[in-house]
């Protein structure tokens, strides 16, 4: 599998760390039911059968986090952007 990386280009994934769901957004600690909430975001994980937004880390390339989006069935890639900058938008939590 290739991932368009857009700063190095089409790269292995070998240069890449996955890093499960793009999703999951970290809980509050001071939340009353933080420690629940902190075993779900741990734990509770959707396997999906298709489309899916991942978070990917260039490790041995740019040091850039990156949103993937890929099917889980395929590995088709349909889109790739910075997490740092989906993030900004509010996007990385869709």
């Amino acid at each position: 599998m290739r991932i368009p990386c857009p700063h190095c280009g089409p790269r292995g994934h070998e240069e890449f760390a996955y890093h499960g769901d793009a999703a999951p957004i970290r809980p509050d600690p001071a939340a009353a039911e933080a420690e629940r909430a902190f075993g779900e975001y741990v734990y509770l994980r959707d396997n999906p059968a298709g489309l899916h937004r991942e978070l990917w880390y260039h490790a041995l390339g740019c040091l850039t986090w990156l949103i993937v989006e890929r099917d889980t069935r395929t590995h088709a890639i349909r889109g790739v952007a910075e997490a740092r900058a989906n993030h900004a938008q509010g996007q990385a939590a869709q």
